[in-house]
């Protein structure tokens, strides 16, 4: 199949789930024998932009027609025979749906998070879980500030969130869910069941896999608030005032609590903190893990690092929600601890390091979760499927433009034969 990727590139001075499993993805296609090109924007460019091309970024936010423009005449210039979009926020926007119809290309999109029912996507105010404006209006995010704090910073995810709701849901043929837990929220939120397909990210074999009982307890990830960054500390505090667990705790990466990470750790004989690390660093720290720890307060609608960890036959200590639920066997590929709860997640720590034999038997049922579920073989074939079903089922929509475009709502151009999309 002649498959092209849409894309906006997260920033690189912070750790992205969301570029790892696109460039995975690609490499993977690629790597079937599939032609894949890749139509992105970058995050990173809006540093270099004028200053008036900075302050147009929110304006772009909702639509974008010069991407429609352009990515337009590339689909007819290129004819792919799907077009798989992920992230298309800041700089690309719900336009890149008007164009795939404007070119009778059919789509299909991953779910990375929950921007087709929460404006900032994480389904969380204020450190705890929050569901105001799934199935509802955006105007709840506006008035609490729900992206970094800002009602003017909120404000252009909820307008493109009411004004293109609908245009996600008829012109995208195939949505992929990247847990059943996320697919639950947004069939609740009123997206189209029959579109919303469980498609589990997928982590390629790694090169070093876990040999020992492992060396340390590890967070790899974001620094932030969201992903229980606060709840771990203090959990570690309550395991250290108890005389500790006999090994240490690793926090490896980046973003805003970088400072308080580091000036929590300075000084201390069981903690490390590694900053940001490359693959490489990253696929050794995990290796040597008695288990990797997942606390995050938001619902996660999947947990990258968990599978990455299953795949080194390592296994996690994750919150009890979310798609945390779903990829961890509590008691058998590692535990879940009570969302938000210090105290549980100490006792699931103390718990997984009592013993080598714990840990050894989980991970090794964690590495034989990961063959079974999240290969990249498994990912394969679910990829396939869906750009298969897309193919088979076009039906039209998300075409017509928002107010303003000055576009006159043209309906798709007559497709080009195809073949039912196998070659």
């Amino acid at each position: 199949m002649r498959v092209l990727v849409v894309h906006n590139r997260y920033r690189s001075e912070q750790p992205s789930g969301e570029n790892t499993v696109v460039d995975r993805e690609v490499e993977l296609l690629r790597g079937a024998g599939h032609r894949v090109e890749v139509f992105e924007r970058r995050s990173d460019d809006i540093a270099g932009r004028s200053l008036p091309g900075k302050a147009a970024v929110p304006l772009l936010v909702p639509w974008n027609p010069a991407v429609r423009r352009e990515l337009t005449a590339r689909l007819r210039d290129e004819r792919p025979d799907v077009v798989h979009i992920h992230n298309v926020f800041p700089l690309l926007s719900p336009a890149v749906l008007a164009a795939c119809a404007d070119a009778g290309v059919p789509a299909v999109a991953t779910l990375h998070n929950y921007t087709q029912v929460c404006p900032p996507g994480t389904l969380q105010r204020a450190g705890r879980p929050c569901t105001e404006c799934v199935g509802a209006s955006p105007l709840p995010a506006v008035r609490h500030g729900c992206y970094r704090d800002s009602r003017p910073a909120t404000v252009p995810l909820a307008v493109s969130l009411a004004v293109n709701r609908r245009r996600w849901w008829s012109g995208v043929e195939r949505f992929f869910c990247i847990s059943a837990a996320q697919r639950d929220i947004l069939v609740g939120g009123g997206m189209p069941a029959e579109r919303l397909a469980v498609k589990h990210n997928f982590v390629p074999e790694p090169e070093i896999r876990r040999t020992g009982d492992g060396e340390h307890l590890l967070f790899l990830g974001r620094l932030a608030e969201a992903k229980g960054v606060s709840l771990l500390m203090a959990a570690w505090d309550e395991i250290a005032a108890g005389g500790g667990v006999g090994v240490p705790l690793v926090i490896a990466g980046a973003g805003p609590m970088e400072r308080e990470v580091a000036a929590w750790a300075a000084g201390r004989d069981d903690v490390r903190y590694a900053g940001l690390y490359d693959r490489e660093q990253c696929l050794r720290v995990v290796a040597r893990s008695v288990a990797v720890v997942a606390p995050s307060t938001w619902l996660e609608a999947f947990g990258l690092v968990v599978v990455e960890a299953m795949a080194a036959g390592v296994p996690a200590v994750a919150a009890g929600h979310g798609a945390f639920t779903e990829l961890v066997e509590d008691g058998g590929t590692g535990l879940l601890h009570r969302p938000n709860d210090a105290a549980s997640l100490a006792s699931c720590l103390r718990r997984i390091t009592a013993g080598p034999a714990v840990g050894r038997e989980m991970g090794e049922a964690a590495r034989r979760r990961y063959e079974r579920g999240f290969s990249p073989a498994v990912g394969l074939e679910r990829l396939e499927e869906g750009y298969r079903t897309a193919i088979a089922g076009r039906s039209g929509g998300g075409d017509g433009p928002p107010p303003g475009d000055g576009h006159t709502g043209s309906r798709r151009a007559r497709p080009r034969e195809r073949d039912g999309g196998r070659r």
